[in-house]
């Protein structure tokens, strides 16, 4: 029987700012709608800070840091990426982790 690796989430943090609230939530909106019909893509959501316009955070499943890793590595060239990469007030930030205790 072979065995499967273990699913990750991936969680990508992004802080846009108050004035460029609407085009971050844009670009979020189309990156991660890309992401669905990547390989090894399960599902994703999208948060925004309540208290923090602009703050956005994607907690997404795949089905393992390969896969993530790679469609990281192959969308960082994408417009949208790169578009996001130069709105945010700081750089984008990337977690992997997987349930603890597993």
């Amino acid at each position: 029987m072979k065995s499967m690796a273990p699913t990750v989430t991936v969680i990508w943090e992004s802080r846009f700012g108050p004035e460029r609230r609407a085009e971050g939530y844009g670009i979020n909106q189309r990156i991660w709608a890309a992401m669905t019909t990547c390989d090894g893509y399960l599902d994703h959501e999208l948060l925004e800070d309540v208290d923090e316009p602009g703050h956005f955070v994607v907690v997404s499943h795949w089905s393992s840091r390969d896969a993530a890793d790679l469609v990281r590595d192959r969308y960082a060239s994408n417009p949208n990426a790169i578009r996001a990469n130069a709105l945010v007030m700081e750089p984008r930030r990337r977690f992997v982790g997987k349930t603890a205790g597993t």
